[in-house]
């Protein structure tokens, strides 16, 4: 297919601009509004090398332009606006998708390269609370992206099961615990002896001494606390096992802190030979004030190992195994500082892989009028918003007075769906709040939304028993509805690959809700059952098409499709 931004790159590098053929292409954009032109180039960086106003090189650039498949070339301010010959556009895309089908978008770019996506990363004997949404959804379409583009992707859930808070869990049970109420509930319960362990502590120091200690005897491998931490490992995965289920969300490995703890010793060995080791007051820590960085602390006073030390081991580790081109951690913003610390940590450690890992932060949820907090016990389980969610979609659904069988089945895709394409379509830096009544809005900028747009589309599709004509033209596909829609279409592609390249899923998210939008735009302008055979077959190609980047575009968010609704 044509690359309608290659073309406008070719011709702007011959022009001598000091910027090379890449640099060219990644600065053309698509402008905001479609009286801008279809496609846009910024003349601002222009401005130091050619020493003129971006406004006056765009005027001048607009001269020297006569392109095959495009209509004009026009000049507004700062920005070059460049307009497609709508008849060859709309061809080239639309024929594009009818041949790729749900391979459109796709590329071999990431081709013999492997990444590590860790995200989820629960914690045992803790709740799958809605707060470990985000790291799950995100990280899981960043896979399908990446997955998408031909990389190799690792998906690797480090599951929090080491550390203080199992000597806390282990002191606690031993203090308190009933094995009935543990089989009857088994997270709830555990949830219950930690929140009590912790209010009781907080006044007695002893207590969280007892903790510390129980800890200890977990890393020297003492029978009852090693017997018991696996207890509560079990139990936990048993729990897990069900929301991911639910979410169809799985893993390649589940390897987290005490698997990488076994590494620990060659890791402090490693340090010590680097002279990066260094004693105070009775911890061991690394200086990182050549970064500008606190310094991290390596080994506790008490002896027992930090949760960096595990990261360490972790990193080194997963180089050796995978080979990786990149090791991405999603993780949620608080943990900037401990990111930064460790990539300073392997590149001190002369280890070059330090610029492939990289953190991806994402902002917080909570919920209306609640404030989450393992600890004070105010959690909201994920499992329980999910099957809110299910439920709520089967309401709805039954109160449309829904035609539909399978009502059961389609509510637990839609809801489930909605959940997670709410999640998605908030930028991930930013902090949100939760809201029943945006989720699962069927006309809003929402799952429902889109599920439903794809519903009609393929509802469309059967009422005129459609069949497809690898033959087709687009004569007829001239009305400003139209071509809007055909070139979302056409913009799948680079939003794809941006969403990939900024490690933001929500633009995919977004331009779903605009090619939606769209549809139901032209869906409205233009009859679609007509009795001119050429213009139905057309209109029924182009509502072919956008049931197939719908549905592909929704598949990389994780979310799967449903016939009706």
């Amino acid at each position: 297919m044509t690359d309608f931004k290659e073309i406008i790159a070719k011709q702007l590098e011959k022009m001598d601009l000091g910027l090379s053929f890449e640099e060219i292409y990644k600065l053309i954009e698509i402008p905001p509004q479609d009286n801008m032109g279809d496609y846009s180039f910024p003349c601002f960086s222009l401005a130091k090398t050619l020493r003129k106003n971006p406004a006056i090189i765009a005027e001048d650039l607009a001269k020297g332009f006569d392109l095959d498949g495009f209509e004009k070339i026009e000049n507004l301010n700062a920005y070059l606006n460049f307009y497609v010959d709508r008849k060859v556009f709309e061809e080239e895309i639309l024929k594009e998708i009818l041949e790729k089908k749900e391979k459109y978008g796709s590329s071999d770019k990431g081709n013999g390269k492997n990444i590590v996506i860790d995200f989820s990363s629960v914690n045992i004997a803790k709740p799958f609370h809605i707060g470990h949404i985000r790291s799950t959804v995100i990280g899981d379409a960043l896979r399908n992206i990446h997955d998408f583009l031909g990389y190799n992707t690792i998906a690797s859930n480090y599951i929090g099961d080491y550390g203080t808070q199992f000597g806390t869990m282990i002191a606690a049970y031993k203090l308190w615990g009933d094995e009935e109420k543990l089989k009857e509930n088994p997270i709830k319960e555990l949830l219950a002896l930690y929140v009590r362990y912790n209010s009781e502590a907080a006044n007695d120091e002893k207590m969280m001494d007892e903790a510390r200690a129980e800890f200890m005897n977990l890393e020297n491998g003492e029978e009852e606390a090693t017997r018991l931490w696996k207890h509560f490992k079990e139990i936990s995965f048993n729990e897990f096992d069900r929301v991911y289920k639910m979410l169809d969300i799985d893993f390649d490995n589940y390897n987290g802190e005490s698997y990488h703890s076994e590494f620990i010793p060659d890791v402090l060995e490693e340090l010590k030979e680097k002279n990066l080791l260094v004693e105070s007051d009775g911890a061991y820590i690394v200086d990182l004030s050549e970064f500008d960085l606190p310094p991290a602390i390596i080994i506790k006073s008490n002896g027992s190992s930090a949760y960096i030390t595990r990261d360490i081991a972790t990193a080194i580790n997963r180089k050796k195994v995978y080979d990786f081109d990149k090791n991405l951690y999603v993780v949620a913003t608080q943990q900037n500082l401990h990111f930064q610390q460790l990539f300073a940590i392997l590149k001190l450690m002369g280890y070059d892989f330090y610029d492939d890992c990289k953190h991806i932060p994402f902002g917080m949820v909570s919920l209306k009028d609640q404030t989450l907090s393992t600890r004070k016990g105010q959690v909201v389980f994920l499992e329980d918003v999910l099957n809110k969610a299910i439920d709520k979609t089967k309401e709805i659904m039954e109160n449309r007075d829904s035609k539909i069988e399978n009502v059961g089945e389609v509510a637990e895709i839609v809801g489930i769906g909605a959940v997670k394409f709410q999640e998605l379509y908030n930028n991930r830096i930013k902090d949100y709040v939760f809201d029943w009544d945006e989720v699962l809005n069927f006309d809003g900028e929402t799952g429902p939304y889109v599920q439903y747009t794809y519903a009609r589309a393929k509802s469309v599709l059967r009422k005129a028993d459609f069949k497809e004509n690898t033959e087709i033209s687009f004569d007829n596909i001239t009305s400003d509805e139209e071509f809007a829609l055909v070139k979302a279409l056409g913009n799948f592609k680079d939003v794809v690959a941006k969403a990939a390249e900024k490690y933001e899923p929500s633009l995919i998210t977004r331009h779903l809700t605009e090619i939606a939008k769209n549809f139901n735009k032209f869906y409205n302008a233009c009859q679609i059952n007509v009795e001119d055979e050429k213009i139905k077959e057309e209109r029924l190609a182009l509502s072919y098409a956008t049931s197939i980047v719908i549905k592909t575009g929704l598949g990389l968010l994780g979310i799967k499709t449903v016939e009706q609704m």
